[in-house]
């Protein structure tokens, strides 16, 4: 192997001790960086020289002097507010001085006290104690960070590698830090009894107040906050990461919303949807279109407004206000439900392979049998059902104005086989209960009022329209296929008790990859709607169904 010439590291000056740290003296632009004496190198800790034997750079893994003499330099600098001098330990100067400047100026932090803790590896722990000041009003701040130490690729020499963490673990690329007054002011919000909304009384209601927060505290009247904030940036926004709140140094004034909400069936909502995994529900008013619940099992995303699933077999109420219209078929007219349908390639089959081999529309409606709808394709346009659902029942045009974030359907125009599917609430036709709620609202009072949660009065918004109302035959005709089906179809056993003046249609949404369909129910009772949909939870009217009746069974 031959004899090895140990390199002998020494350092040019001693470390001045500035603050508890250890300050790395400056030498012209850079750090100053250890001396090589030797002619060799150990297999970790090796030089490389150039072929005109110029400046040799120094490669191979960290010691752990480096380590800790670039993280004390980094640190210190830092501490005593010598951005440039600490940016220059950086591999990123110019980013590490833009983010370190404004750390003071626009997050006004000051008297930053780092406590480097234990390293491990290139690693280095440190904590950060400071002080908050903005407008008068003071407040101690106190977290952890953390940064790591590389060897620069063209120097050699040990730099602090650059992130936006490094200086706040919860910073991203691009983010800044301010301080100030908050974004949005706070919002109380109310039911229609005056009672207030709050997450302790109703735990699915967390995205509904951000979301109204987000739309009214600017007009609600009342005064910002001031707050430490992390403000993202593109890439971030991109990754749909909002605005988050550090520290808060002065509350403020919320405003007043009041919504449409009933604090009973809110109530009764959030009970529902507790006892039944992956389910949500929403209820609301046919004659005027003021939502009076909407609960979700899950607390994080608001599936009843914002959800975008198949709707299964209760899309057809859809597909026979087009057929109805269109003089195809009528409820008493005997049309039978083949247990196949072939179309453009596709062979569609009906529930348990059933089929009706006589029997009226309604009988099939009722019994919710796919292909007495999908062998009506033939003489449909590809856009017939994407029109409908648009013009009478205002759905997919991306228009409508609750008072919070919500999908509006889509009813995308399909050709062949999907457009087959479309007709049973398959194929690109996506929904959630409150477009279903809806539909079953729209059939109860014969025209579309678009639902909405906060008046619009409030915010002077206009409220989506549809382009036409349904002829009152064909509202008859539909109220006459539900109420059959609420009495003596899929939905009779949920529905029972409930008295005339109902109306239902369940549904199956099958999911791929999923070993149970999506269970969806939507009825209407007077002057009350509901609808709900169980992901994975089987068939609509032994899961969504008695969620929704028990809603409907209260009367408003």
């Amino acid at each position: 192997m031959g004899n090895r010439r140990r390199v002998v590291e020494r350092r040019k000056t001693k470390p001045a001790v500035v603050g508890g740290m250890i300050a790395v003296v400056v030498v012209g632009a850079g750090f100053g960086a250890y001396a090589l004496y030797g002619k060799g190198a150990a297999a970790d800790d090796r030089t490389s020289t150039s072929a005109s034997g110029h400046k040799a750079v120094k490669t191979g893994p960290l010691s752990a002097t480096e380590v800790d003499t670039a993280a004390r330099g980094f640190l210190t600098a830092w501490q005593q507010g010598a951005v440039t001098r600490a940016a220059a330990v950086t591999n990123d100067a110019p980013a590490a001085t833009a983010l370190l400047t404004g750390y003071t100026k626009d997050a006004h932090i000051t008297g930053v006290t780092l406590t480097e803790g234990t390293p491990t590896g290139d690693k280095v722990p440190f904590s950060v104690k400071g002080t908050v000041s903005y407008k008068g009003t003071t407040k101690p701040l106190a977290y952890g960070s953390s940064l790591t130490v590389v060897r620069d690729k063209a120097t050699g020499a040990p730099r602090v590698d650059w992130h936006p963490a490094v200086v706040h673990p919860d910073l991203k690329d691009g983010d800044t830090l301010v301080t100030g007054a908050s974004g949005t002011p706070p919002i109380k919000a109310y039911d229609r009894a005056g009672g207030e909304l709050t997450t302790a009384k109703y735990p699915s209601l967390g995205p509904v107040l951000d979301g109204l927060r987000e739309k009214y505290g600017k007009i609600a009247g009342g005064r910002a906050g001031v707050e430490l904030r992390v403000v993202r940036g593109k890439e971030s926004a991109k990754a749909k990461l909002s605005d988050k709140t550090l520290l808060t140094l002065s509350e403020g004034t919320p405003g007043k919303v009041e919504t449409t909400l009933s604090p009973s069936l809110q109530a009764a909502a959030e009970r529902q949807v507790a006892a039944q995994a992956k389910s949500s529900v929403v209820v609301m008013r046919p004659s005027t279109g003021e939502i009076l619940a909407v609960a979700n099992h899950g607390h994080g995303f608001n599936v009843g407004f914002q959800g975008s699933l198949a709707p299964g077999s209760t899309m057809k109420i859809v597909t026979s206000t087009m057929l109805f219209e269109k003089d195809l078929v009528h409820p008493n007219v005997s049309h039978p439900c083949p247990k196949t349908y072939k179309l453009a390639g596709w062979t569609f089959h009906n529930d348990a392979g059933s089929e009706i081999k006589k029997g009226t529309f309604k009988l099939s409606f009722g019994a919710s049998c796919n292909n007495a709808f999908i062998d009506f394709a033939p003489k449909l346009s590809d856009s017939d059902l994407t029109k409908e659902a648009q013009q009478v029942y205002g759905l997919g045009l991306n228009n409508w104005a609750i008072g919070v974030p919500s999908f509006d359907g889509s009813v995308p125009v399909q050709s062949g086989a999907q457009m087959g599917a479309s007709l049973i609430g398959q194929g690109g036709v996506r929904m959630n209960p409150l477009n279903m709620a809806s539909v079953s609202s729209t059939v109860a009072s014969g025209t579309f009022h678009q639902p909405y949660l906060v008046s619009p009065s409030v915010d002077h918004r206009t409220l989506a329209k549809a382009a036409r109302t349904m002829s009152s035959r064909t509202q008859a005709e539909l109220k006459d296929v539900m109420s059959y089906t609420a009495s003596y179809g899929t939905a009779a056993k949920a529905m029972a008790g409930l008295g005339s003046g109902c109306g239902a249609k369940t549904g199956s949404a099958e999911v791929d990859g999923q070993q149970k369909p999506n269970g969806w129910f939507t009825a209407y009772c007077g002057d009350l709607a509901a609808s709900g949909v169980v992901q994975a939870g089987g068939h609509g009217g032994d899961t969504a169904g008695p969620m929704v009746a028990a809603l409907l069974k209260m009367g408003g």
